[in-house]
């Protein structure tokens, strides 16, 4: 294993962590109260700026209703990811996958559905599928074995 000699202060002067605050999609708004990447005020101004920055495709994730997945998609969202981001920012509300029919409902095939969230088993990627997701991300089983058994425990199961 090779060890990281960098020091946080060469890529944060003074230690701080806000350089995202000077990003283009930032210019012109006061972030001095935002907290985290998102603004607390997200609004359909904010989505955009981001899409005028943004010159590939944009993906909007964080969506878990139909109405908010009509938004994105009216404002220039690329694709949508159904998710709650593991429960971190929305834990007490429906789980993804209930969430998911009535996105992919919305979006009526103008944009890719991703999905992410409570995937554990190959049996949960089948569901995501079936309820519409274009495709389904699976990173916590990967981390996971990552963990456990390092490059092993990643890579897929052979059929042979």
């Amino acid at each position: 294993m090779q060890t990281d000699n960098r020091r946080c202060v060469d890529c944060h002067p003074g230690n701080s962590h806000d350089m995202w605050r000077r990003g283009p999609m930032f210019a012109g708004l006061d972030v001095s109260r935002v907290t985290g990447l998102a603004p607390p005020d997200l609004t359909t101004g904010f989505l955009d700026r981001v899409r005028s920055v943004v010159k590939s495709r944009l993906i909007v994730k964080g969506i878990v209703t139909g109405e908010d997945a009509v938004i994105a998609v009216k404002h220039g969202a690329d694709a949508i990811v159904v998710s709650n981001h593991g429960g971190r920012n929305e834990e007490t509300l429906r789980a993804t996958l209930d969430c998911l029919p009535e996105v992919v409902t919305a979006v009526k095939g103008r944009v890719p559905v991703f999905f992410d969230g409570g995937i554990r088993r190959g049996t949960d990627v089948f569901k995501a599928i079936a309820l519409g997701a274009t495709a389904v991300g699976i990173g916590r089983p990967q981390a996971w074995g990552l963990a456990a058994l390092a490059n092993e425990g990643s890579r897929p199961l052979s059929t042979s």
